[in-house]
């Protein structure tokens, strides 16, 4: 896992966002599209690695907005 990365979680019944390595969640929204849109802001203007999980904790999605350190070829 990058360690600049932002990640959309469940929370208590509603959605936070987190930094990696923070001791706690930076904003906390109702659903999960509000939680996602604010954290792909920050992702795209602090190029960092945005990564969203389902209610279960997995992660569905990851959305690099910098440094790829692994950028696809072609």
């Amino acid at each position: 896992m990058a360690t600049n990365s932002i990640h959309t979680v469940p929370h208590d019944n509603r959605w936070a966002n987190e930094r990696e390595g923070a001791s706690r969640a930076s904003a906390v929204f109702d659903t999960q599209a509000e939680a996602v849109e604010a954290a792909r802001q920050t992702a795209q203007r602090e190029k960092l690695e945005h990564v969203i999980h389902g209610r279960d904790g997995e992660i569905r999605e990851r959305n690099s907005y910098g440094n790829d350190p692994a950028p696809p070829k072609g």
